[in-house]
């Protein structure tokens, strides 16, 4: 598939995947599971140990080191034979990792969607609504942040090494090593209350619309 009708299949996924989560009840559904109502509490705590070091602080210092490393072989190791063969996919690495986590950012601060634990479905005050409608006149609550998933961004930024190799093979093993990254940081998300599966699966074809245009971008491809 030519990367315009990528771009362009990816973006019907994306409305579409808004869409069916908006006018099911598949995220509530899914949600359940990972809450006790008899203690109204998640199945894991925001700082229970290790799980928060592991899937939240530790990968995403550890995604960072990732960034900055690209970059430093770029800056410092520009002449070396196996850079220069690579540099244009390390390039829609490094600005995947920056686009990525930047873009999903910035639409947490303007979608002003609620977190499954502020939901009063959980015990929190926010009602239930689609991204493109407001909250009830009535209503009165600070702004939040809470969609799409900000966290596994920075895993599914990863996805862009899919256009770092040259063998099926390899970008295969890409794929799934960037899957299994923003996953793991998305349900990690899911079982303390931040997420819905939604949110998750929002971001993760955003990273992929965004890395597309990236890699559209510095490889200029005109089809």
């Amino acid at each position: 598939m030519s990367l315009n009708k990528q771009l362009l299949a990816t973006v019907f996924l994306l409305i579409g995947t808004i869409l069916f989560f908006t006018f099911s009840n598949v995220d509530i559904v899914i949600q359940d599971l990972f809450f006790d109502r008899t203690t109204a509490h998640w199945i894991l705590g925001h700082d229970d140990e290790p799980y928060k070091f592991i899937f939240y602080d530790g990968i995403k210092k550890l995604l960072i080191l990732v960034a900055v490393s690209f970059l430093f072989s770029l800056i410092f190791f520009r002449k070396k034979e196996l850079i220069k063969r690579y540099q244009k996919g390390i390039l829609v690495v490094i600005f995947s990792a920056i686009l990525v986590p930047l873009i999903v950012g910035a639409l947490k601060k303007e979608t002003n969607m609620p977190c499954p634990k502020n939901e009063i479905h959980y015990g929190g005050i926010y009602p239930k609504t689609a991204v493109w409608e407001a909250y009830p006149k009535e209503f009165k609550a600070s702004k939040i942040r809470c969609w799409p998933a900000g966290h596994a961004s920075g895993g599914f930024a990863l996805l862009s090494l899919f256009f770092l190799f040259k063998s099926r093979q390899n970008r295969v093993k890409a794929l799934v090593f960037a899957l299994t990254v923003g996953w793991s940081m998305g349900i990690y998300k899911m079982l303390i209350g931040d997420h819905f599966l939604s949110h998750t699966i929002i971001t993760m074809l955003l990273a992929w619309l965004i890395v597309l245009l990236v890699q559209k971008v510095i490889f200029f491809k005109r089809s």
